[in-house]
């Protein structure tokens, strides 16, 4: 499923943009969520890692617990009030934050040990893309976890709309989307407490 405001960068920023002050005051309660799911990465001490679309930034202090001092934590979005607020909630101090479009990232191939990504997949206007990008900086075994704080049924609810066949987070059409852009799917999760596919980086 296409969100009518991920057809070009520029309309996720606009989306994004004047909603960054308030996201995390309007999902107060997403904290603990975001550290299970970051524990999912299987992380170890001296990794690096990546939040894709990071938004305000609040799965980077979980990565920087999971990865400790040695390790290295980026956080890339394409929205510079998101990063902005990120800043503002002291939370650059638990990784770098780059201006970045996901779908052209300023980094060697191979570089990361793991990406973690939360909502991403419905705000990319080329899914395969952005996911065979994520592929490329990831070392073949690494992981990704595409993560949402609550599951597909519980989010459409609470945009009141219907789950559709063709939205991209469901099973069958995320697992031949992950394999054609370099990732084996090895774990679905879609219940009212979260959303989580885990996949892994083919060699």
């Amino acid at each position: 499923m296409t969100d009518h405001h991920a057809d070009r960068p520029h309309e996720v920023r606009a989306f994004f943009a004047p909603r960054a002050a308030g996201w995390d005051a309007k999902f107060p309660g997403d904290g603990p969520a975001y550290a299970a799911g970051v524990a999912q990465l299987g992380l170890q001490e001296g990794d690096r890692v990546l939040d894709a679309g990071c938004g305000t930034g609040r799965a980077l202090p979980a990565l920087r617990a999971a990865v400790g001092a040695r390790g290295v934590v980026l956080g890339a979005d394409l929205t510079p009030e998101m990063l902005e607020a990120a800043g503002r909630a002291g939370r650059d101090a638990h990784g770098a934050l780059l201006l970045a479009d996901v779908t052209r990232l300023p980094l060697p191939g191979a570089a990361l040990d793991a990406v973690f990504a939360a909502g991403l997949v419905s705000h990319l206007a080329d899914s395969a893309g952005g996911l065979t990008e994520l592929a490329r900086v990831v070392r073949p075994g690494g992981r990704l976890a595409l993560f949402h704080p609550i599951g597909r049924a519980a989010l459409a609810a609470r945009k009141g709309r219907p789950i559709t066949p063709d939205d991209l987070r469901a099973e069958p059409n995320l697992r031949p989307l992950l394999a054609g852009s370099g990732w084996d799917l090895i774990r679905y999760e879609d219940k009212d407490e979260r959303y989580l596919a885990l996949a892994v980086r083919r060699g």
